[in-house]
């Protein structure tokens, strides 16, 4: 249900740590695996045999790249990512590390001539800060921090280092209850947010700051010491929760500084200025009552650029690019008139420009502002995403590029000149492979809105042919259907099952600005799924459509979507495949851990009888709806989902048995919200591809 979640999941990033120590004897080396193409067909394996780009970093004088791209065994399920560098221009790409857990967290130091980078540690077993030199000789472990270290960020002059390591939560065991008993496994629960993501909480992480050299890291100091909140944020919280002044005499970090119930409750996140000097803490979003987040200074120190969201509870609004003037206090909102809102932002290294991805209109172009003048350009856009933009000037600056048909590369986006790919790592095993089109069309909506939608075709499509169809439902739910490459969802290797697929942004998706985005909220059941419908039978009246084949898929909100079109779709549907979706929303907001997302976009509790939003989405629950399911049905979960409990989809299955449909379950004892296992993930796509061919074909 996190926006973050969604967008994590289906980027190409290494989501897989292996485990070992930088000479594992334990764990073989992953290398590029070996895969046969048989008529230039997509399998699920070959799916799993693209690398992974992500943590692409520019050295000071922006003349090479360090990144880190990982592989996947499926034997060993498991994956590890290595550090790589290349030349700007594209030329010289060096494979740095050779270990057999992962790299991640890359910083160049030393002006560029070192590397430092984390690391699983197995005689610490724990994971820790590493140091190399840049041509990837003279590697040694910087730091042996008892608990580990999850992320870091090392000040301008090199002397210092922040760092998130977890410490035992501050809830501890009663001893006397608990005395004569060492065997027990029982937890004793007073509180909300017990659990999170997809672990029961026994521990937070802290901001830790020590002194740094290439000798090693000391000195280390709790700054939040007594506090017990979090930092950086769970779940996905990273080294994006801290920034550094120019001058190396401060720093910022973010936090939520509530706990339990009011945590469970608030998405009021917070930045505060940390002096080094005397040690004195100062929040500087004191009143702003929604996220902020992704500080960072500007070069000359003066001023913070972040992003923030106005609304209370609601984890989807509208990311304004605030500016704040260290000094003065003042706080500007520089995207007051623009009706999008950056992903991700970065100062040029002058000062004069904030670059920033965002999605519009179906794509995520690079932009940059003018923060004096809020004037803002679009630097590159094609049908594609842009994602992790990084200034190497103030006119160019490298990227992450990725589409429907292809994942990850590094390239190069200048003002005026065309875009520039530096890798092209899966060009390789891309072109061996017959992968099916991309096409944009707009579909006029039950309100006469026209709404984009994207189609893919089959390769070697043929329009006098008829085809098999499938309606692609979004989660997050405010997750954009952009140019993504996923690794579940994949609209690739649909195609090459022979599939054609719709894939609508529905109402309460970004980049079509905040009214389109916000109408979902509230209106569970509502306008957004007349959107799908209207997707459906667009697709249905195309020539080559089989319009008795056509089947609709989704994850977790899109999960959602299924259970709910199963009731309602009137016979659209041939077949629904629905994955951590929530079928019983009076049991959703119970159950979910983060309290704020239910109670904002569900309207509030379903006890409330006079809250006449809420009242009107519990009554689109679609367990309310099952006598009318008619459409055969996978379900499949993960049962460390604490997002989305696995319960959900059981009931769902469970009803669809006890109303005598064909229906299906699969079930991962080890998998959250998502399936990150190599051999679990191909076993989905078999039981996918199984499932639908059964019934559409």
């Amino acid at each position: 249900m996190n926006k973050t979640a969604f967008i994590m999941s289906t980027l190409a990033l290494p989501l897989l740590a292996a485990c070992g120590s930088e000479k594992s004897t334990q764990q073989k080396i992953i290398e590029k695996p070996v895969v046969e193409v048989k008529d230039g067909r997509l399998t699920p394996e070959i799916l799993e045999a693209f690398g992974r780009i992500s943590e692409a970093k520019p050295s000071p004088d922006g003349k090479t790249i360090a990144f880190t791209l990982s592989y996947e065994d499926i034997e060993e399920n498991r994956a590890n990512a290595e550090i790589y560098k290349i030349n700007t221009d594209g030329s010289e790409m060096t494979r740095l590390t050779t270990s057999a857990p992962s790299e991640s967290n890359i910083r160049w130091v030393e002006d560029g001539n070192k590397i430092a980078f984390l690391r699983k540690d197995d005689k610490l077993n724990s994971m820790q800060v590493f140091i190399m030199n840049s041509d990837g000789t003279g590697e040694k472990r910087l730091s042996d921090v008892k608990n580990g270290i999850e992320c870091f960020e090392i000040s301008p002059d090199g002397k210092k280092i922040i760092y998130g390591s977890p410490i035992d939560d501050f809830n501890q065991k009663d001893e006397e209850l608990f005395k004569g008993l060492p065997k027990t496994t029982g937890r004793v629960v007073d509180d909300l947010m017990y659990k999170h993501w997809d672990e029961w909480v026994t521990q937070i992480p802290h901001p830790f700051l020590a002194d740094f050299s290439i000798d090693g890291i000391s000195g280390a100091k709790d700054i939040m010491e007594g506090e017990p909140f979090e930092c950086p944020m769970r779940p996905f919280g990273g080294s994006d929760a801290f920034a550094w002044s120019p001058d190396s005499k401060s720093l910022i970090y973010v936090s939520r500084k509530l706990k339990g119930q009011e945590y469970a409750f608030s998405t009021d996140s917070n930045l505060y200025l940390y002096n080094l000097e005397d040690g004195s803490t100062k929040c500087l979003t004191e009143g702003m009552p929604g996220y902020d987040t992704d500080p960072h200074f500007s070069p000359d120190g003066n001023k913070v650029a972040f992003l923030s969201m106005a609304t209370p509870k609601f984890e989807s609004d509208k990311k304004r690019l605030m500016l704040l003037d260290i000094k003065t206090g003042e706080m500007t909102d520089l995207t007051a008139d623009w009706d999008y809102w950056p992903e991700e932002i970065a100062w040029s290294p002058d000062g004069s420009f904030i670059w920033f991805a965002a999605y519009y209109q179906g794509t995520e172009p690079v932009f940059r502002m003018n923060p004096f003048t809020t004037e803002i350009e679009t630097i590159a856009e094609d049908v594609c995403d842009f994602v992790s933009v990084t200034p190497i000037s103030e006119t160019s600056a490298v990227t992450l590029r990725h589409s429907m048909m292809r994942p990850n590369e590094i390239c190069l986006v200048s003002k005026d000149s065309p875009v520039k790919e530096i890798t092209n790592v899966n060009g390789e095993l891309i072109a061996q492979l017959k992968l099916g089109s991309v096409e944009k069309t707009f579909v006029k909506t039950t309100d006469g809105k026209e709404m984009l939608s994207w189609i893919i075709l089959p390769p070697d499509f043929d329009p006098q042919k008829k085809y098999p169809a499938i309606l692609y439902c979004q989660g997050g739910p405010q997750q954009a259907v952009s140019q993504f490459w996923s690794y579940r969802w994949n609209f690739m290797i649909m195609a090459a099952n022979g599939y054609v697929v719709i894939a609508p942004n529905r109402r309460g998706l970004p980049g079509f600005g905040t009214e389109w985005n916000r109408q979902i909220s509230g209106d569970y059941g509502g306008q957004n799924m007349q959107d799908y419908f209207a997707a459906a039978d667009y697709i249905a009246e195309q020539p080559y459509i089989d319009k008795t084949k056509i089947g609709a898929i989704g994850a977790s909100y899109g999960g959602f979507s299924v259970y709910w079109l199963a009731g309602h779709h009137e016979g659209r549907f041939a077949a629904l495949i629905a994955h951590a979706g929530i079928f019983n929303l009076e049991a959703q907001y119970l159950e979910t851990e983060e309290m704020w997302f239910a109670d904002f976009d569900l309207g509030g509790p379903y006890w409330d009888k006079n809250n006449a939003i809420a009242q009107k989405t519990y009554a689109n629950s679609p367990h309310l709806f099952t006598d009318k399911w008619t459409a055969p049905i996978l379900v499949t979960v993960g049962e460390l989902d604490y997002r989305i409990l696995a319960s959900q989809g059981m009931m769902a299955f469970n009803a669809a048995k006890m109303h005598g449909l064909e229906a299906e379950m699969l079930v991962f004892p080890d998998e959250n919200h998502w399936v990150l296992k190599p051999q679990n993930a191909i076993l989905w796509q078999r039981v996918f591809f199984r499932f639908l061919d059964k019934y559409l074909k």
